[in-house]
């Protein structure tokens, strides 16, 4: 078990997207770095054990784990979830704010923009959903937190991104728009906090195998590709992109802003 962060120690973190993937590892190493986590997820009764095992281990850490189990899309839900955070740190003392905010949403429409079938081709509705979902909702998530004085100076906002917003992929048009937006967002949020001592940056993941990358039709071949591409002959996993984001919360990173950082091994080089 990673030994306690003395910069990070009693802080807490907010990872929308907390249950599955890069939030659930990310939640378990912040965690272990003494960080307390409040977790946004939402599970059916058929996964909702994924996001108990995550709350276990952040317990077994020693550490709080506060998690709301809604659509983290939803104004009314991210008011409620605002609020209940406000409620918690007004108590907390010192630091008494969100230290990490982690954007972790993967729920978007794959379906190609043009098909034989009118039925199968993607909706208006679809990409509105995609984009909003998983770039849109960053903005009103820091808005909100922002309103509230739970970003402060010292407060590292991260996105989740991609490769697949620079490479195209059959069926994969919508969420690679989101992926861009998602990183316009970021950058115009972190010029506009810069002055307040607020970092934002995206993490650009490698391929990682977990359940929103299996959902992609012909991730085999992705996957097989990637491997063998990858100087270090692997995929990435949640637990190095994790790692990665435990180091860049520290303060050391205070001048590191409105970057798309890659943690991949390498991959993107091939």
């Amino acid at each position: 078990m990673t030994s306690h962060d003395e910069t990070l120690r009693d802080s807490w973190a907010l990872v929308l997207g907390s249950s599955s993937g890069f939030g659930a590892a990310t939640s378990i190493e912040l965690a272990r770095r003494g960080m307390h986590v409040f977790g946004v997820h939402l599970d059916r009764k058929a996964t909702l054990p994924n996001a108990e095992r995550v709350v276990a281990e952040i317990r077994s850490a020693g550490r709080e784990a506060l998690f709301f189990n809604v659509n983290a899309a939803g104004e009314g839900e991210r008011t409620e979830v605002c609020n209940k955070i406000a409620e918690k740190l007004a108590g907390a003392g010192d630091p008494g704010f969100v230290r990490v905010v982690l954007h972790s949403l993967a729920f978007g429409t794959l379906k190609p923009y043009f098909a034989d079938k009118p039925e199968e081709m993607v909706t208006q509705r679809q990409i509105e959903m995609t984009l909003d979902v998983m770039a849109n909702s960053l903005v009103y998530w820091c808005q909100d937190l922002y309103k509230r004085k739970l970003l402060r100076s010292g407060s590292r906002i991260f996105s989740m991104t991609s490769a697949g917003s620079q490479r195209i992929w059959k069926s994969y048009g919508p969420v690679s728009a989101a992926k861009c937006a998602l990183e316009s967002h970021t950058r115009q949020i972190a010029c506009e906090l810069a002055p307040e001592g607020i970092t934002a940056n995206c993490i650009m993941a490698g391929v990682t195998d977990t359940p929103s990358l299996r959902k992609i039709p012909g991730s085999e071949v992705m996957v097989e590709h990637a491997i063998h591409a990858n100087p270090g002959k692997r995929l990435t996993t949640p637990e190095d992109v994790a790692r990665a984001i435990a180091v860049l919360a520290r303060p050391e990173s205070a001048w590191l802003t409105g970057a798309v950082i890659p943690v991949d091994g390498g991959e993107i080089l091939a």
